[in-house]
C-alpha cells in the first residue's frame, strides 16, 4: 500500500476541493472506437478525423448514457480525440458529477489519444512520445532491426490522488494493434520500455502502488500479457483480476480479450475482490454503435483498512 510522505509531496489541491468520505474509488477503461468531435483539425490528415461519422451525434449521447451510469471516480479512455472535447462533455452533460481533472499526452499528428477525466485531484503526468522503442527480436526483409515512436504518444503515466493520504501511478495504454510478429515485437519493444519505468517508480518508493489500464491489443496468455505481468518482486509483478472467460471484442460477440486492468502486487491488498468485470451498460445496439470494445472497471479501496 502506497501511502503519502508529506514531507516529499509536491501537490498543490485546489483551494475549494474537499474530498469525499467514501472509502472505495471506481476506475473504468474503454476503447471508445474512433471517438472524434465535429471540428477539422487542419494538423491532423485522416479521413476519419476531417469527416466525422453521421452517427457521432449518438455515440456522444450513449457514452454520457454509460459515464452516468457507471459514475466512476476515474475514466480512462482510448481512441478518444482531446480533452478538450471530453471536457466539453462534462461541462454540457454531467454537470453535478464532480468530474474536474483531465489529462492526456496527445500527439501531434494522430486522433486517437488516450485520455482521462477524474473527480480526484492529479499529479505528475509522465509522457512518453519522444521515446523510441525496438521492434524486439526482429528484422525486416533486408536483415536490419527496426524502431519505432510513432505509436508511444498513447502510454502514459500518472499520478493520482484518491485521498488526502493514499495514492497510485496509473498507466493508460493503447499498444500497437494487429497480429503477426512484426506487431508482437512491437507491442514487447514497448512493454519492455514500460517495465523499466515501473522500475524507476519503484526504486522512487518500494511501495508504491501501480494499475495498468487500457487497450493492450494483446490476447491472454501471449508473450506480451506475461512479459508484462512478469517481475523479480511484487512491487514490480502484475495481477489480472479477471477470469479467463471475460472477453472484450469485438463488443457484439466477443471472442478474445484485448483490454486489461492489471494492479501490482503492492497495490493487491486495496482491490475489492470481485469488482472487476465488463459492467452492464447500454443495450446491445447502442454498444455496438459506440464501440467495438467492451468496457471494464474496477474499484478499490482507499487504504487496507
Amino acid at each position: 500500500m502506497s501511502r503519502i510522505d508529506s514531507s516529499e509531496d509536491s501537490r498543490v489541491i485546489p483551494a475549494d476541493y474537499e474530498y469525499s468520505d467514501k472509502g472505495t474509488f471506481k476506475i473504468l477503461s474503454w476503447n471508445v472506437e474512433h471517438f472524434v468531435d465535429g471540428y477539422d483539425d487542419p494538423y491532423i490528415d485522416s479521413f476519419r478525423e476531417n469527416n466525422p461519422y453521421p452517427q457521432m451525434d449518438n455515440k456522444v449521447a450513449y457514452l454520457v448514457e454509460a459515464l452516468k451510469k457507471t459514475d466512476a471516480d476515474i475514466v480512462v479512455l482510448q481512441e478518444f480525440e482531446s480533452t478538450k472535447f471530453l471536457r466539453e462533455i462534462a461541462e454540457e452533460h454531467l454537470k453535478g458529477m464532480g468530474y474536474k481533472f483531465f489529462a492526456s499526452a496527445p500527439s501531434d499528428g494522430w486522433y486517437m489519444n488516450v485520455v482521462l477525466m477524474s473527480k480526484v485531484p492529479l499529479g505528475v503526468l509522465y509522457a512518453y512520445g519522444n521515446v523510441t522503442t525496438p521492434v524486439v527480436d526482429y528484422t525486416n526483409e533486408e536483415g536490419l532491426s527496426e524502431t519505432q515512436n510513432n505509436l508511444n504518444t498513447r502510454m502514459w503515466s500518472l499520478e493520482v490522488y484518491p485521498s488526502g493520504d493514499y495514492n497510485f501511478i496509473l498507466t493508460g495504454l493503447h499498444l500497437k494493434a494487429g497480429r503477426g510478429d512484426r506487431n508482437e515485437s512491437m507491442r514487447l519493444g514497448q512493454i519492455n520500455f514500460l517495465k523499466n519505468q515501473f522500475s524507476r517508480f519503484i526504486k522512487m518508493n518500494a511501495s508504491q502502488n501501480l494499475l495498468i489500464a487500457g487497450d493492450l491489443n494483446s490476447t491472454l496468455g501471449s508473450k506480451e500479457i506475461e512479459a508484462l505481468k512478469r517481475g523479480e518482486t511484487e512491487a514490480k509483478k502484475f495481477y489480472d483480476p479477471l477470469p479467463e472467460d471475460v472477453l472484450t471484442h469485438p463488443s457484439d460477440n466477443p471472442s478474445r480479450r484485448l483490454d486489461y486492468v492489471l494492479f501490482n502486487g503492492n497495490m493487491q491488498q486495496e482491490y475489492l475482490k470481485g469488482s472487476a468485470g465488463i459492467p452492464e451498460l447500454l443495450d446491445d445496439e447502442k454498444m455496438k454503435t459506440l464501440s467495438d470494445h467492451l468496457p471494464l472497471v474496477i474499484e478499490f479501496q482507499k487504504d487496507d483498512q
